[in-house]
């Protein structure tokens, strides 16, 4: 998955040399495929064509499985590049989540499962979280919130956090979640951009042993933002914080004074549901508008199948709800279909590298969903962390974020899914609002490190610069061709933005801003983001192949390739890699790994310059901020003068200009 698009602009991409190989096939196993919503990859090619063929047909009776208040006139009216979905029809997310799950058993069922860092472990039955979200949404109307108005939620990874999206949802008060490791010059943009009259936040949370300052880079971001009228602060951390008075109220005394009965709103079907900005790394971040009924199916039935969501699972995704997966795949999703969602607050490697598979063992995981920088983060520290933990209970796996090299996709099915898991295999970005490619577990052969094929209604496909489809294993733009019912409908108060930056590349299409290439079955492989690719003596690399081809030496845990200025090539290639524990750094290594470059993709992709590194600049939900390694490999002295706000580790920037000297 990519989170954002960039602006568009005259890029010719035509033809990326994408020369990798993968020739594995896996298909599902028999036990799984008996047992699969979806059982067969025939059934699933017939219900595609079928959802392509009549998508008005296809997704009006898919909208029959969410609670409408009243339905909608009809499906979609399509304006290019305007889209309207279930006109007429009124909802609410917050019911579809909450109140239509009380009616039975499993109103006493697990929706939330909670691990602080620290240890300490909430659980929130149906019936809990119910009453916590009527409270939240009254304490919001107390303070003046109403329908249509703006709230931010700046809170770390604890159950207030999807409490306080579903109380938002239902009053009808879009909310924007930033995530809490962002400065206080983020939180500030955001909450002018979308004109917030409210904040909630906490006092802190814990990281790796600490407890951060959330509520202080609130009161820093407060001295610029005249519309923020009140701020309510969860008690997470107990820590001393400044509370202004008439300003400032803590969430466990505001409750006392309301009722735990709140009535939902009856939305309209396009009623704003949530704001998300993309942070790119220069320009104004854009505000991804996703509204109710369009975005929360695409959500339910995405999670349905492509997770083969059962009710008795418990389901683990390591996202925080300040990117668009902690959004779809924590909350709405899962709780749509009333699953069980396990959130967890802290890092992945406190107090030491098995935190992951000690949370699995202890709460019988059975489907957990995480990112290849995660999954390539576990190889480096070793096998022997998950030998101590029984990982028995898992049945499914998934990957986020970019796309999944072949090596950690073998490592992941072998070492965490014991050779008996699916890997599900996700593509789709924060504007897009759900999976858009990815492998139906019972269905589909799955090849290491191909999303493989698009969801039902998703007409995808890989273009050429005009606008034509490419043969196959040619790269090319991954373009969508008709709209679908959770794609964003707008940025936020720039509808000339939105249309720029999303449908002007190629004509009557949607331009994701990833490059791709299908092979001769159809299976879609991303090869990066379309600003990633390298022009190496007139032959353009994708750089996702080129760390593939790394990451698959045995010596190697982890990679990461930019460009650099290149007089006689145009660009050269640089890579950053970290070793496997216990491997040491020597230029004899630096000469196998560009010749195992050279025996994988070719010669003209060995690397000109290869940095060992302990450590990836990282931001805390895992993203390598591969800008920071542009800089570092441009730079003689390898200095970074870029932003840092979001920088997980620092010594990692000192660590790079070491590999310098």
């Amino acid at each position: 998955m990519s989170t954002e698009a960039p602006v568009s602009s005259a890029r010719s991409v035509t033809n990326i040399d994408s020369m990798l190989k993968e020739k594995r096939v896996f298909k599902p196993s028999a036990k799984f495929t008996r047992e699969a919503r979806i059982g067969s990859f025939k059934k699933y090619k017939k219900m595609h064509k079928a959802s392509l063929k009549n998508p008005d047909k296809f997704w009006g009776k898919a909208a029959e499985e969410l609670s409408w208040f009243r339905k909608w006139r009809k499906v979609c009216v399509w304006k290019p590049p305007f889209a309207e979905w279930f006109v007429g029809g009124k909802l609410n997310a917050s019911v579809n989540c909450l109140d239509r799950h009380l009616e039975g058993p499993s109103r006493n069922k697990a929706a939330l499962i909670f691990e602080g860092e620290p240890g300490d472990v909430v659980t929130l039955t149906y019936q809990q979280l119910h009453r916590e979200v009527c409270l939240m949404a009254n304490v919001l109307k107390k303070h003046g919130v109403k329908t249509g108005d703006r709230v931010m939620i700046y809170l770390p990874m604890i159950p207030e956090a999807v409490i306080a999206m579903l109380a938002c949802a239902r009053i009808g008060a879009p909310h924007s979640v930033v995530f809490s490791g962002f400065s206080a010059e983020a939180l500030k943009e955001r909450t002018n951009d979308c004109g917030a009259k409210v904040i909630i936040t906490a006092d802190g949370g814990f990281r790796r042993g600490t407890a951060l300052a959330v509520k202080r880079n609130v009161d820093e971001a407060l001295l610029g933002t005249p519309k923020v009228k009140a701020v309510i602060v969860v008690q997470r951390t107990k820590q001393d914080v400044n509370m202004a008075p008439g300003r400032d109220f803590w969430l466990h005394d505001e409750v006392q004074k309301v009722s735990a009965v709140c009535k939902p709103e009856a939305l309209d079907s396009e009623h704003p549901l949530f704001i998300l900005y993309t942070s790119g790394s220069t320009g104004k971040p854009k505000g991804i508008l996703h509204t109710t009924a369009g975005y929360l199916l695409g959500c339910h039935l995405t999670t349905k199948y492509y997770f083969d969501l059962r009710p008795e699972d418990v389901y683990f995704c390591t996202a925080d709800v300040g990117w668009i997966t902690g959004h779809s795949y924590v909350a709405y999703g899962v709780l749509s279909n009333g699953g069980t969602s396990l959130i967890y607050e802290g890092a992945p490697n406190f107090p030491e590298p098995d935190r992951f598979w000690r949370i699995i063992d202890r709460h019988k995981v059975n489907i957990f969903y995480t990112a290849p920088t995660a999954i390539r983060s576990f190889i480096k520290w070793g096998d022997d962390w998950l030998a101590r933990h029984d990982l028995s209970s898992l049945r499914l796996l998934g990957s986020v974020g970019e796309p999944i090299n072949p090596e950690a996709w073998m490592w992941y099915h072998e070492k965490v899914g014991g050779k008996r898991c699916p890997i599900v295999d996700t593509w789709w970005q924060t504007e897009t609002g759900a999976h858009m490619i990815a492998p139906i577990p019972g269905a589909t052969p799955l090849k290491p490190g191909s999303a493989t094929l698009p969801f039902f209604g998703v007409d995808a496909a890989v273009v050429d610069d005009n606008g034509e489809e490419t043969a196959p294993n040619v790269g090319g733009k991954l373009v969508i061709r008709r709209p679908w019912p959770s794609m964003l409908r707008s940025i936020y108060g720039d509808a000339a933005r939105y249309r720029k930056t999303y449908w002007s590349e190629v004509k009557g299409c949607y331009f994701a801003g990833d490059g791709a290439r299908r092979d001769k079955d159809g299976y879609f492989w991303i090869v990066g983001r379309i600003d990633d690719v390298l022009n190496v003596a007139g032959h353009r690399l994708g750089t996702s192949e080129v760390e593939s081809a790394l990451v698959s030496h045995p010596d190697i845990a982890e990679a990461a390739v930019v460009g650099r200025p290149d007089e006689l090539k145009g660009q050269a290639v640089v890579a950053f890699v970290t070793l496997k524990n216990g491997v040491p750094h020597s230029n004899n290594l630096k000469e196998s790994l560009r010749a195992h470059v050279a025996k994988e993709i070719g010669p003209i992709a060995k690397p000109d310059d290869i940095r060992f590194t302990d450590a990836l600049p990282k931001t805390r939900s895992g993203k390598i901020m591969r800008r920071l390694l542009k800089e570092a490999a441009a730079s003689p002295t390898g200095d970074i003068k870029g932003d840092i706000t979001t920088l997980e580790d620092l010594t990692v920037l000192a660590k790079l200009k070491q590999t310098e000297e």
